[in-house]
C-alpha cells in the first residue's frame, strides 16, 4: 500500500507485467494488481509464446481472460527470441498467428493482444496479423473471419456518400436494402 501511495504522485505511469501462463495469476498477484489499478495505474501484460507452456488455444484464451478479470490489458504476445539455450521453447510463427485468430473468435477484443516479433538486429517490434483481407478493389473488400468464412464488404460509392445511405443486402430475402446512417 505504501508503494502505491508513492506511485500515485507520478502519473502518468504505466506498468507492463510479464505473464506466460494462467497458473501465474494467484490470489497474491490479483491483490497486487488490484492495488496498482486502484491507484490509477493502467496495467498491461506481455506474454512470450512458449512451446509446451502456452502454445495451446485454450490455455492462451484462459490466460487472456484471467488477465482481464484482474484489470490487466493483454498487450503483447511475443514470438520467442532466438536466444542461446531457448530454441526448445520456440514455436513456428504460424502457431502465434493461429492463436491470435482463435482469440479473435472466442474472447473479447480487449483480450486480444498484439502478436509481435522483436526483429533481429535491432529492428524493433513488428506486429504480425492473421491475413484477413483476401481481395480488395474500388467496389468491395473480401475478408475472412476467424472461422475462415468469407464476407464481402462494399466500398462507399459516390451515390452512397452524397445521399448518406448505405446499400446492403438484406440477409432475409437477399434483396438490396438501404439503411440511413
Amino acid at each position: 500500500p505504501e508503494l502505491c501511495e508513492i506511485l500515485k504522485k507520478y502519473h502518468p505511469l504505466y506498468f507492463n507485467i510479464h505473464f506466460n501462463h494462467p497458473d501465474e495469476i494467484t490470489p497474491e498477484v490479483e491483490e497486487a494488481c488490484n492495488m496498482l489499478a486502484n491507484s490509477g495505474i493502467p496495467l498491461g501484460s506481455q506474454t512470450v509464446l512458449l512451446k509446451g507452456v502456452n502454445d495451446n488455444a485454450d490455455i492462451m484464451k484462459k490466460l487472456m481472460q484471467k488477465l482481464l478479470k484482474i484489470r490487466v490489458k493483454p498487450y503483447y504476445i511475443y514470438q520467442a527470441d532466438m536466444a542461446l539455450g531457448t530454441n526448445h521453447f520456440r514455436t513456428n510463427v504460424q502457431k502465434g498467428l493461429d492463436l491470435i485468430s482463435n482469440l479473435q473468435g472466442h474472447t473479447s477484443g480487449m483480450g486480444v493482444p498484439y502478436f509481435v516479433i522483436d526483429a533481429p538486429g535491432g529492428g524493433g517490434k513488428v506486429r504480425l496479423l492473421p491475413n484477413t483481407v483476401i481481395e480488395h478493389n474500388e467496389k468491395e473488400v473480401t475478408i475472412k473471419n476467424y472461422e475462415g468464412k468469407k464476407f464481402t464488404y462494399p466500398q462507399p460509392t459516390n451515390e452512397s456518400v452524397k445521399s448518406n445511405t448505405l446499400v446492403t443486402e438484406n440477409p432475409l430475402n437477399a434483396d438490396p436494402c438501404r439503411v440511413s446512417v
